[in-house]
C-alpha cells in the first residue's frame, strides 16, 4: 500500500504542522493600538501556535484566547502559563494622562509582567520603548547604533517611564535567570498614534528653533509589528532599533509637507514651552521640543543583519501622517477647537503663540493679586 500524501499526514497529525511547532505568544495591551495590530498579525501567522491576548477589555481578534485583567494584577502569572514569549505593549503614553498615574501604571505594569513571566516559565519577554531613550542631542552620531549610550533625561513626555523600563529590562535576566529580554526601540511612530511628535505636524507652522539641526526618521506601526514578530520568533535579540531607512532634513520635511516654518530663538521657544506647560495650557513639557531640534536617528543594524527590512520609506510615512492629521489644529502641543483653529489659521502660529504668552502673563498677574 502506498504511503499517504504528506498533506494528508499533516492533516491527520496537527503536531507536524509549522504552527504546532511554533511558540505560544502572549500579548499585553492587545485590545488597541500596536497591541491589537500585533495580535492580529501573530494570530494569522503559520509560525505561531497560539496567541494569548491580555487587556482590560476584549479586543476584536477572534482567533486569540482572551484574558481580561490589569497587567498590574499578580494573577497575570496564571494567565501566562504555557506561553513561550510575552510581548508587553500595555503602556500609557497618552499626552493627557496624569503624569504620576501614567508612571505608576507603566513601571508597575512592566515589573509585574517580568516577574509573572519568570514565575510562569516564560523564556522570553519583548518590551517596546522608543528610540527617544537615546536622547536628542546636538552631538549625536547620524545614525546611532543600538549600543549607543542612553542619554535621554526624564524631561519629555513619558521618556522617564521608558528609561525606567529599560533599567528593568537590564536587571530582569539577573533577577530571573533563564529569562531573556528583548527591547525594541522605534523611531517616530506613525499609524493611528497621537504623540507630541505627531502633533508637531498639526501646527499651522512648523516650529524651528534657531541654530538647531533636526533630522526626521519615522517608523510605521506595520514595520514595528513586523520587527516585533522577528523578536518573537527569535530571529534577532538584544536591544533593537527600528525605523525607516535614513532620515529627512528639516528642509525636506517642509518641502514635502508644504508647511512653512516659524523660527524662534532657543530661549524664547523653550521658555514659552516650559511656562505654558507649567500652568497647564499645553500637555507637552519643554523637553519634547528637544526631539524636534536635534537628531536621534537610529541605524537598525541588528534587524538588518537578521534580514529584516522596513516596508515603508520616510517619505511615505510622512505622507500618511499628514493625511491622518489633516483638519486638526495644534499650537504648542495643544489641540484647538474649531473656533480657536479658525483664529489660529487666520492670524498664523506667531499670533497664537503670542496669545498664549499673554495668557501666561494674565495668570501671573491674577496670582499676584490673590
Amino acid at each position: 500500500m502506498s504511503s499517504p500524501d504528506p498533506q494528508v499526514r499533516a492533516a491527520r497529525n496537527p503536531s507536524t504542522s509549522p504552527a504546532a511547532r511554533g511558540p505560544v505568544v502572549a500579548v499585553t495591551g492587545a485590545a488597541s493600538g500596536v497591541g491589537a495590530l500585533l495580535t492580529e498579525r501573530l494570530a494569522a501567522s503559520d509560525e505561531i501556535k497560539q496567541v494569548l491576548a491580555i487587556d482590560e477589555r476584549r479586543g476584536e481578534c477572534a482567533a486569540a484566547t482572551w484574558h481580561i485583567l490589569d497587567v498590574r494584577d499578580p494573577a497575570i502569572a496564571e494567565k501566562l502559563r504555557g506561553a513561550d514569549v510575552v510581548v508587553h505593549l500595555a503602556l500609557d503614553l497618552d499626552l493627557e494622562s496624569d503624569p504620576a498615574a501614567r508612571t505608576a501604571y507603566n513601571v508597575r505594569g512592566t515589573q509585574t509582567v517580568l516577574t509573572a513571566a519568570a514565575a510562569a516559565g516564560v523564556h522570553r519577554v519583548v518590551l517596546c520603548t522608543s528610540a527617544m531613550v537615546y536622547g536628542a542631542l546636538e552631538d549625536n552620531e547620524l545614525p546611532l547604533s543600538e549600543d549607543a549610550e542612553l542619554r535621554a533625561t526624564a524631561e519629555a513626555t513619558g521618556v522617564g517611564d521608558l528609561l525606567e523600563i529599560e533599567r528593568l529590562a537590564k536587571r530582569a535576566p539577573r533577577a530571573h535567570p533563564g529569562l531573556n529580554v528583548t527591547v525594541v526601540r522605534p523611531a517616530v511612530l506613525v499609524g493611528g498614534m497621537d504623540t507630541a511628535l505627531t502633533r508637531y505636524f498639526e501646527s499651522p507652522r512648523l516650529l524651528v528653533v534657531a541654530g538647531s539641526r533636526p533630522a526626521w526618521q519615522f517608523c510605521h506601526v506595520e514595520d514595528l509589528c513586523s520587527a516585533l514578530e522577528y523578536a518573537v520568533l527569535e530571529k534577532v535579540e538584544g536591544e533593537l532599533a527600528v525605523g525607516c531607512e535614513g532620515w529627512l532634513e528639516q528642509e525636506e520635511v517642509e518641502e514635502l509637507s508644504g508647511i512653512r516654518r516659524m523660527e524662534l530663538p532657543s530661549a524664547v521657544a523653550l521658555g514659552a514651552a516650559a511656562r505654558l506647560h507649567r500652568i497647564g495650557l499645553t500637555p507637552s513639557p519643554a523637553g519634547d521640543l528637544a526631539y524636534t531640534m536635534y537628531p536621534w536617528v537610529v541605524s537598525g543594524s541588528r534587524l538588518h543583519d537578521a534580514g529584516w527590512r522596513p516596508g515603508w520609506t520616510n517619505e511615505e510615512v510622512l505622507a500618511e501622517l499628514l493625511e491622518e492629521v489633516a483638519g486638526r489644529h495644534t499650537v504648542a502641543g495643544r489641540r484647538l477647537g474649531r473656533k480657536d483653529a479658525t483664529a489660529a489659521g487666520a492670524a498664523g502660529a506667531t499670533v497664537a503663540l503670542l496669545g498664549a504668552a499673554a495668557a501666561v502673563r494674565r495668570v501671573r498677574k491674577a496670582r499676584r493679586r490673590i
